[in-house]
Parts: structure tokens; C-alpha cells; sequence
């Protein structure tokens, strides 16, 4: 296993931390479990910056680094959605566009084909993350970024079919 793979399980092992804290009723559970979010979004970066710099760069990694996203980012919306924090639109919105996104990876997979994020999808995933820690700290521009990666969320699925239209075409 890479040390870049070894990352990205170490950010989907988190994700049960990270839904015990903001669920638990400890005082500072909110608090302890933004900071796990954020930790577990930062692996994001360093698992590509360790494939990178390792030359350890492989399909496995590039198909099971975006997974780890959505899995982290879904469990995240659940419990935002239950909160009150995010409406239950904006979350299926999300979490739909991660599905589809998703389905089109293992369908260009199939083809022998790696599609790799885009800068949009990058800017989508940053927002995410951010907005998540900014409404589970209650920051009152929480919300405005929700709405900014919700955008972005939507302009990259279409970026991602768009560009990927030729493998719809027989």
C-alpha cells in the first residue's frame, strides 16, 4: 500500500470519529468534531501531494481519493440536514451529484479510463469542506458558503459529464 493510499483510509477511518463527536452529547462535541472534519479534509490534500511527490500516483488512488470525499462529505450533510444546519434540498442536490459523478467514474473506469478532478471540482470540495466547519462552529457565513459549494457542486457534475460525453456515444 502507498503512503498517499494509506491517507486517504486514514480520512475514511475518521469519518465514525467524526460522526460519534457530533453526535455525542460531550460539551464540546461540535467543537472536537469540526476539528476531525478538518483534519480529515486536510489528508485530502496531502494524500495527492504524497502520490505526487512519491511518484506513487495510481488508478487505485485516483479512483478511492474522491470516493473518501463524498463518503466524509455525505456523512457530514446527514448530520448538518438532521441539525437544521443545511437543508434537506441542498444536501440531495449534493449527494445526488456525488452519486452520478460517481456512476461516471466506474463507467470510464470500465472503458480503461481515469477521470481525474478538475479545478472545479477541487474549488467544490474545498467549499465543502470549509462550509461544513464553518456551520458545525455555528460562523454566520455558513450558510452563504453552503450555498457557494452547492453551486459549484452542480457546475462541476455538469463539467464532468460534459467532457466525459464521448463515452455516452457508443
Amino acid at each position: 500500500m502507498t503512503l498517499a493510499t494509506a491517507i486517504t483510509f486514514a480520512r475514511i477511518l475518521l469519518i465514525p470519529v467524526f460522526m460519534f463527536l457530533v453526535t455525542s452529547p460531550l460539551h464540546y462535541g461540535h467543537t472536537a468534531a469540526a476539528v476531525i472534519f478538518a483534519i480529515a479534509a486536510l489528508t485530502d490534500s496531502l494524500d495527492g501531494y504524497a502520490a505526487r511527490m512519491r511518484k506513487e500516483v495510481t488508478r487505485f488512488g485516483q479512483l478511492i481519493d474522491p470516493l473518501a470525499d463524498k463518503l466524509l462529505v455525505t456523512a457530514a450533510l446527514f448530520v448538518l440536514v438532521e441539525m437544521g444546519r443545511v437543508s434537506s434540498w441542498l444536501a440531495i442536490l449534493i449527494v445526488g451529484r456525488e452519486f452520478a459523478v460517481s456512476g461516471l467514474r466506474i463507467v470510464a473506469a470500465v472503458e480503461g479510463i481515469v477521470i481525474p478532478a478538475s479545478t472545479c471540482g477541487k474549488i467544490k470540495t474545498t467549499l465543502q469542506m470549509v462550509a461544513v466547519v464553518a456551520l458545525l462552529l455555528q460562523w454566520p457565513f455558513g450558510p452563504f458558503l453552503m450555498t457557494a459549494a452547492t453551486a459549484f457542486t452542480v457546475l462541476s457534475g455538469v463539467e464532468y459529464f460534459y467532457n466525459a460525453r464521448n463515452l455516452f456515444r457508443g
